[in-house]
């Protein structure tokens, strides 16, 4: 075993401290940094790898290695010892690397000589940006001590890299954050947007990594946590009463006052790193392990202690939320989750929203959807790649983001937004005209709504009315239960703005995905079939009566519409329905104004309700059919689940004949149905579900024009054979037949 010079981490880590303070360019930092590693680690090879594009890894400079190699050298991800560490993002130490898995071997680099291999990935907040090597001839495994060494090193090494300490020639050393990204997440909203990154959270940034007096650091970092301790403590006495808080800031005690955690942190300042950057390390570290697994509440709890972290660099950084940046004219907000309120207060001035978490029916997608900004959730990586003020376009009908794109990208991109500007100008023509088919056949459209600043699109789309109304977000945007007196002010104020078109106002519908901050949440393996919506109405009929007093005190007199969500069974339409009587009988005793006519409709979202007794379709004022949640249920896909999501069409002739069996069975009841939900907004859909029989639509403002436009060119009984003759073939959706009639017709 050769003679080890000087492993001591922190007499290494202040030697390349001198080195990144040197004035050198990037190749002599990083040439200058190999040297010093092989030295102090009494090995003849060390080797900095660095990705050029996702997949690939360059060899970016070496000691010990033929130095033509660098730049030359490249493998992909998972290839050979180097790309394994990228790809496990773990480390590999064996003592004979040419018979270990996976190696391969590069003859330009001349390491055919050195047996000992240790490679530890180069990452920073979860992300992988390189990989660190030491080899050495003499057949020897690297204990643990060297190991944790190099692990310093390289987090030390991936902070510099963030910093820009090693930029150069070529793709492997290009500053970061000043190159083109795109990146894939799913559609929560759609539209299309430019502008300019606005971080909802802004980046904390270390600049001091090293430290020379370990016990100085140790207790910083010990104040700062007792600081983040007595603010946790502080959170929890102001939650006293909010159970669902209560119970995410128990958690964020747990992390606080974990001895392990701090224990950790303590060894890594010991080696010499600063407390901001043991924190850092930690967080890295946690983001690696925790971030691959598919375990919800594993991922939730690294969300958790990712917050944790980011308070505790804030305390010791001194960088608070406020930066003193402005915000753009033109913002898209990047962040990695956003509650309803938060975004709220943003309002209509963002042009689009980019999650790097979130989910197609969070509280903050119904708020986008709301405000039709367009909204990309599991945008992965994007609070890494974006920098504040960085230019980015939003393709919400794809679901694709370009961060800082290409001028070619950028010139294609406003081509696809000018014509659908000059779309929407055509649409604009045909906004006060009826949606009449060439067969004659009027079809109703209606927009959805849940904030008074939807209803100016009423006049402005073109809409007939407020086919949906979703109460739920005054609920969901308050730490505390809305008063009665406050809801019936907003309700009334909505019907006010409708100017006396009808507005469906749905109870609320809350639980699966829609948590009411104050509510305790259930701890339910399936929420989205748990405990939910009009189930939670039954349970608690005091919420659902005092809601309806304030929808019947709002319409002053009026007509009232009412729907109730989620509906599985006829005895809880009815036992819904009697306590609007009740609700009615109480409020005449009391002399307040009842409403001069009330309809009490359902939404058929379970597959159940299509097969209730005829009873249930003679007793029902209306039906109105929640797509979103109907297609999940009958295929049995999750909507949120992107493997499975995807699998099922609308158009597949099995739904639309189980939908074509709700409008019959409505039809010979003389009951009015609709179609609700964001497949009723895609014009082709539209067009489908008119042909079999839906005479109602509603769907976001947006979309009012282009399924207009569709339907007023097109004869239903034409589109009705090319239905039936797809499902005669024994198609499985009539999508491309019905595609290939509009080509040929249109």
């Amino acid at each position: 075993m050769p003679e080890r010079k000087d492993t001591d981490s922190r007499k290494l880590l202040g030697r390349l401290r001198d080195a990144m303070a040197a004035d050198a360019a990037g190749q002599e930092r990083l040439d200058n940094i190999t040297h010093l590693i092989a030295t102090s680690m009494g090995c003849e090879v060390c080797s900095i790898y660095l990705f050029r594009d996702e997949d690939t890894l360059e060899l970016c400079a070496t000691e010990g290695l033929n130095k033509d190699a660098v730049h030359q050298t490249r493998m992909r991800m998972g290839e050979g010892l180097v790309g394994r560490v990228a790809k496990r993002r773990r480390v590999v130490n064996t003592p004979d690397a040419p018979q270990a898995k996976g190696f391969r071997y590069m003859p330009e680099t001349g390491e055919e000589i050195y047996s000992s291999f240790l490679g530890v990935p180069i990452q920073r907040l979860g992300e992988t940006l390189g990989v660190l090597v030491v080899q050495s001839k003499t057949a020897r495994e690297f204990s643990a001590d060297e190991v944790y060494a190099l692990e310093v090193v390289a987090m030390v090494l991936a902070e510099m890299t963030e910093l820009g300490a090693f930029v150069g020639e070529g793709a492997a050393m290009s500053a970061r954050h000043s190159q083109p990204v795109m990146l894939r997440g799913t559609v929560a909203q759609e539209g299309v947007a430019e502008g300019h990154v606005w971080l909802h959270e802004p980046r904390v940034v270390v600049s001091n990594l090293i430290a020379d007096d370990p016990e100085t650091e140790s207790a910083r970092l010990t104040d700062a946590v007792d600081t983040l301790r007595l603010s946790v403590d502080q959170m929890m006495t102001m939650a006293v009463e909010d159970n669902d808080q209560q119970q995410v800031i128990e958690t964020y005690r747990m992390f606080a006052n974990s001895k392990s955690w701090m224990k950790r942190m303590q060894a890594d300042i010991a080696q010499g790193l600063s407390a901001e950057a043991a924190v850092e390390k930690e967080q890295s570290l946690a983001r690696s392990r925790i971030g691959q697994s598919t375990d919800a509440y594993l991922r939730e709890r690294l969300s958790d202690l990712d917050d944790l972290s980011n308070r505790l660099l804030r305390i010791l950084t001194g960088q608070g939320s406020d930066t003193g940046a402005e915000l753009p004219s033109d913002p898209i907000l990047v962040a990695r989750n956003i509650g309803p309120a938060e975004l709220l207060e943003y309002g209509r001035s963002l042009r689009g929203i980019i999650l790097e978490n979130g989910s197609v029916g969070s509280h903050a997608a119904i708020v986008a959807r709301a405000l039709a900004i367009p909204l990309i959730v599991h945008a992965g990586r994007v609070t890494l790649e974006a920098l504040n003020g960085d230019h980015v376009m939003v393709d919400g009908e794809q679901g694709i983001v370009h961060l800082r794109p290409e001028d070619s990208v950028a010139t294609a991109f406003r081509d696809k937004i000018a014509m659908q500007a000059e779309a929407q100008e055509r649409y604009r023509s045909i906004r006060d005209k009826p949606a009449v088919t060439k067969c004659g056949t009027r079809i109703g459209l209606q927009m959805n709504a849940g904030l008074m600043a939807d209803l100016p699109s009423l006049e402005n789309s073109g809409a007939e009315g407020v086919g949906l109304f979703r109460t739920e977000l005054q609920f969901l945007v308050r730490n505390q239960m809305p008063r009665r007196s406050e809801l019936s002010a907003l309700y009334s104020r909505v019907l006010e703005a409708a100017q006396g078109k009808r507005v469906v106002f749905r109870t609320l519908d809350i639980g699966s995905d829609k948590v009411l901050p104050y509510m305790k949440p259930n701890d339910e393996p399936n929420p989205a079939m748990g405990w939910r919506a009009i189930r939670v109405g039954l349970d608690k009929p005091g919420i659902m009566r005092m809601q309806l007093q304030a929808l019947m005190r709002a319409a002053n007199g009026g007509p009232l519409t009412v729907m109730f969500p989620f509906v599985a069974q006829l005895e809880e339409y009815r036992a819904a329905r009697a306590e609007v009587d009740r609700t009615l009988e109480r409020e005449a005793r009391l002399g307040h104004t009842l409403p001069s006519s009330i309809e009490v409709g359902a939404m058929l979202e379970t597959p159940s309700l299509g097969f209730a007794p005829p009873k249930f379709f003679e007793e029902v004022d209306f039906l109105s059919i929640g797509g979103n949640d109907l297609k999940q249920f009958f295929f049995a896909a999750d909507r949120e689940n992107e493997r499975v999501r995807r699998r099922y069409d609308t158009l597949n002739v099995s739904f639309l004949t189980f939908l074509q069996d709700i409008v019959a069975r409505c039809d010979a009841s003389n009951t009015p149905v609709s179609f609700c939900g964001e497949d009723a907004g895609r014009p082709v859909e539209a067009l489908c579900f008119a042909a079999i029989g839906f005479r109602h639509l509603s769907m976001r403002p947006a979309s009012i024009g282009p399924v207009k436009s569709l339907l007023r060119r097109c004869d239903l009984n034409d589109v009705a054979r090319v239905i039936a003759d797809a499902r005669t073939r024994g198609e499985m959706s009539v999508r491309e037949s019905v595609m290939t009639y509009l080509r040929e017709q249109y």
